[in-house]
């Protein structure tokens, strides 16, 4: 039995010294952890192009945005001319200068209640006419110095205006789903219907971009500029060019082409941009193709959205006075 014993133990001792040889040799072939570390993928070169390039498509944040003024009462629709902002406050029913730069701001005319979209044209006299659509009054106003006058009424909730030609504009309905021709002397019509509460609106050369703030799957679409000569309402839009997104309101144009859009994402504003042309070749962009260049912390929505040939880009949230800039890369 000693014997039986002795030989056992003998064994399993033979067992363990050949386990604990094969773990050293095992351990002598495997490369060393730290060695991972040293290669180009893992720890990437300062002197990499990639990292500047990721950097400068980070969005701007709200920690980026400069106060241009606050002392306006609950500014909305905004435009720019001539190195001056016009801005139409909700909160006192009047239209504001203000000096892009300095935020100087003087009282410029009274008699507007409600206006998300502005246009601008300087006047004989050198000074700006603007044209603004009343959403609370459901008119077509045109402002001067000290000055208002109603040119066209019967629209309903009219949100956009952009002018597409020397005598008209184009003018969207929010409440009435509808897109509207309305001339400089009063005359109106309509160009588009079925439309999803439209917001904003961008007039090119040969296109139409309108901004649907009911419709995630039609946030944005784009119809032929030819639309605004049909003889009838045209119901379908020629596409889709950015899908996928929420509560769209300003649309603009940069001087490269590019489309911004304000539009919301759960509770906050956002700024997002497209290459309109990209979108339109492969049949519509979706949410993760949208580039946010600016992710701010103010309630949605987002108001005011405009771009100046400098490439700076202003905004506001319709609940508080504060203007902001911030300069696009």
């Amino acid at each position: 039995m000693n014997l039986i014993i002795r030989g056992l133990f003998v064994m399993l001792a033979l067992c363990v010294s050949l386990m604990l040889s094969a773990v050293a040799l095992a351990q002598d072939d495997t490369t060393p952890t730290p060695a991972p570390s040293k290669t180009p993928t893992a720890a990437p070169s300062p002197s990499a192009t990639a990292r500047p390039q990721r950097a400068q498509a980070q969005p701007s944040t709200q920690s980026d945005l400069t106060v241009l003024t606050g002392n306006v009462q609950r500014p909305n629709g905004i435009t720019f001319l001539e190195g001056m902002l016009y801005t139409a406050c909700s909160g006192d029913f009047t239209i504001y200068q203000i000096d892009a730069e300095t935020g100087r701001t003087i009282t410029y005319a009274g008699g507007v209640r409600n206006a998300h979209m502005i246009y601008a044209e300087m006047g004989a006299d050198e000074r700006a006419v603007l044209w603004a659509p009343d959403f609370q009054m459901n008119q077509l106003v045109r402002v001067r110095p000290g000055n208002t006058q109603t040119i066209a009424g019967g629209l309903e909730g009219p949100w956009g205006i952009a002018p597409v030609s020397d005598d008209a504009f184009l003018i969207t309905n929010l409440l009435g789903n509808t897109l509207v021709a309305v001339t400089r002397e009063g005359d109106l019509r309509t160009v588009i219907d079925n439309l999803a509460n439209p917001t904003g609106i961008v007039v090119t050369d040969d296109l139409i971009y309108v901004g649907n703030n009911g419709s995630t799957r039609r946030a944005i679409e784009w119809y032929p500029r030819a639309t605004a000569d049909a003889e009838t309402p045209v119901s379908e839009a020629g596409g889709t060019i950015v899908s996928g997104v929420q509560n769209v309101t300003g649309l603009a144009l940069d001087t490269d082409g590019m489309l911004y859009f304000a539009y919301a994402l759960g509770t906050r504003g956002v700024v997002g941009r497209v290459d309109p042309q990209v979108c339109m070749e492969q049949g519509g962009c979706g949410n993760s193709e949208v580039e946010v260049v600016l992710f701010t912390e103010l309630s949605a929505p987002l108001a005011g959205l405009t771009i100046t040939p400098d490439n700076r880009l202003y905004v506001h949230t319709m609940f508080a006075p504060d203007i902001y800039w911030v300069q696009l890369p």
